[in-house]
């Protein structure tokens, strides 16, 4: 089985990557699926500061890897040649997978900050943040977490700043590359 891995700031088209990737058959697993899990069992609410509360705690209690290790058994139980995991957002998690999965490929996808604030007062997620402030503090808080660094690991980056179909054609295209079915 082969993983591979999206990292980007908030908004960058992580979403959009894993809709595509799951419209060619290819299984997805949402990092971000697991904190909202947890968030939901404590009876919150899923916004932005009870996501980050959780993600943080977690970290702090298991270590930056925390996540990324929660994760590897619903990698391991997709029987399928190509698995994507979305939303990685730290170098710690790049390392935990790349243990793992030997042939794991992490993609990058860049997007200019007016671009995702733009993207953000459009998308209507509970944890959207709602000003240039709030996006600030929100990838301060992501990139605390190791999120530019694992930016930086990245084996292939990806822009995201045109239209949807552009970038649609780009992730297809790029996921043939990698073993999914065009």
């Amino acid at each position: 089985m082969k993983v591979i891995g999206v990292v980007g700031l908030p908004a960058s088209g992580k979403g959009e990557f894993s809709k595509i990737a799951a419209a060619m058959g290819i299984p997805v697993v949402v990092m971000g699926d697991v904190i909202r899990n947890i968030v939901k069992k404590a009876g919150l609410e899923p916004t932005d500061a009870n996501l980050g509360t959780i993600a943080n705690k977690l970290r702090a209690e298991r270590g930056m890897d925390a996540i990324a290790h929660l994760c590897i058994a619903a990698i391991e139980e997709q029987h399928a040649p190509l698995v994507l995991v979305d939303g990685i957002r730290g170098d710690s998690e790049v390392r935990v997978f790349r243990e793992y999965f030997p042939t794991f490929v992490l993609i990058g996808i860049d997007s200019s900050f007016e671009t995702r604030l733009k993207r953000l007062g459009t998308r209507g997620r509970s944890d959207d943040v709602g000003s240039a402030g709030a996006l600030r503090v929100r990838d301060e808080r992501e990139c605390s977490w190791g999120l530019g660094e694992a930016l930086k690991l990245a084996d292939i980056h990806i822009t995201n700043d045109g239209g949807l179909e552009s970038y649609a054609e780009k992730v297809r295209a790029l996921l043939a590359e990698q073993g999914g079915q065009t």
